[in-house]
């Protein structure tokens, strides 16, 4: 009988289980797998092969499950469970199963022992259902992390998202009151102070849009339209901006042949976004440059700053959600972050170039198109 020999072999099918294990250096597994691992299965193999020789065989579906497999609730349903709290991955577990397979079948060979076909199935189809639960117990948890780690995530924004809108809100309504009681007039400090957080809040719920649209897919298909176009309703748009941050905007004419082939409303987004930001950074007084040409077959939307240059590391970091490598900590830190997936949801680039001591460069690269003749 199968039970028999695993029973009486127990402690050697292990141990050439646990040196197939150890000829596989890339995927060792602990003391702890070592132990529990391969013992657990074959405990409610042996089980199952004895109850097969009872006068209710078909009790074995409780330990092993459905000879045709699907959903059950099998003690063997447990072990690809127990094998995954051990710290088993998935395919360690497939490897576990095909070990103990050729050592059964290895010693049985060595032994002499021969076994009965309806034993074969028996171990079969043991081994195919342990490895479709430990698979599909694999996906739960993989597919729960997942859940997990998005509500975090989720979480996380709202809590920035509603802490800077509080921030902002707050500011503008003191702002309001005092001018207000004091009959102050908006030209003046707190009317400044009223125009900023207005501005803020503006800039804030923008962001959030752009990062709603990027998330949710609701991407427009690509369109064609004039480059000259797109820069004279983006200068439009900023130069108020410009305006309440203290800094000149200038944004050259641009080639009215050129035209881009892309999401309208995702490069825009992309491009204000690269515009709050060097408003925000640039100093006092000095001026923020928008630049749209092309070399080759491609496009480029340079946006250039005055902030004195980045510092180490920030090159590499300052695309990150929730970067703010900056003094100036308003915000929530997605705008370089939501302008950078914009890009790339629209097959461009986006890359930033430091100057030192002077400032940097955001620079957008589309491929070039043009507009057709009239």
């Amino acid at each position: 009988m199968m039970h028999d020999f695993l029973s009486n072999n127990l402690d050697e099918l292990i141990d050439r289980c646990r040196l197939k294990v150890a000829c596989r250096p890339a995927r060792n597994a602990t003391d702890a797998q070592l132990q529990n691992g391969i013992p657990l299965f074959l405990d409610q193999l042996i089980q199952t092969l004895r109850v097969e020789q009872t006068a209710e065989p078909m009790g074995r579906r409780r330990i092993s499950g459905l000879t045709s497999g699907g959903v059950s609730f099998s003690t063997m349903g447990e072990h690809g469970r127990q094998l995954l709290e051990l710290g088993f991955s998935v395919d360690q577990v497939v490897h576990e199963y095909g070990d103990l397979c050729q050592a059964i079948t290895d010693l049985a060979y060595e032994c002499d022992v021969p076994f009965e076909i309806e034993e074969f199935r028996t171990l079969n189809w043991c081994l195919d259902n342990a490895i479709a639960d430990a698979v599909t117990e694999f996906s739960y948890q993989r597919d729960a992390e997942s859940t997990d780690r998005h509500v975090w995530d989720m979480n996380e924004r709202l809590g920035f998202f509603t802490h800077e809108l509080r921030n902002f809100l707050q500011t503008a309504t003191l702002a309001f009151a005092a001018a207000k009681a004091g009959n102050l007039s908006l030209s003046g400090a707190t009317g400044a102070v009223l125009e900023r957080s207005l501005t803020g809040l503006r800039d804030l719920i923008d962001e959030s849009l752009a990062d709603v649209r990027l998330t949710a897919g609701a991407t427009e298909s690509a369109q064609l339209f004039s480059l000259a176009d797109f820069v004279a309703d983006i200068k439009e748009m900023a130069t108020l901006s410009a305006q309440a941050y203290g800094c000149d905007f200038t944004a050259p004419g641009v080639d009215a042949r050129l035209a881009v082939s892309a999401n309208r409303e995702l490069l825009l987004s992309a491009t204000g976004n690269l515009l709050q930001n060097a408003f925000k950074f640039t100093r006092h007084n000095t001026e923020v440059t928008l630049n749209a040409y092309a070399v080759g077959d491609r496009i480029w939307i340079d946006v250039t700053d005055h902030c004195g240059g980045l510092a180490a590391g920030d090159v590499e970091t300052m695309f990150e959600p929730f970067r703010q490598n900056g003094v100036d900590r308003t915000g929530i830190g997605l705008g370089l972050s939501i302008a950078r997936r914009s890009v790339e949801a629209i097959a461009g680039k986006l890359s930033v170039r430091n100057i030192p001591e002077s400032g940097c460069v955001f620079t957008i690269s589309l491929p070039r198109y043009a507009l057709p003749e009239e």
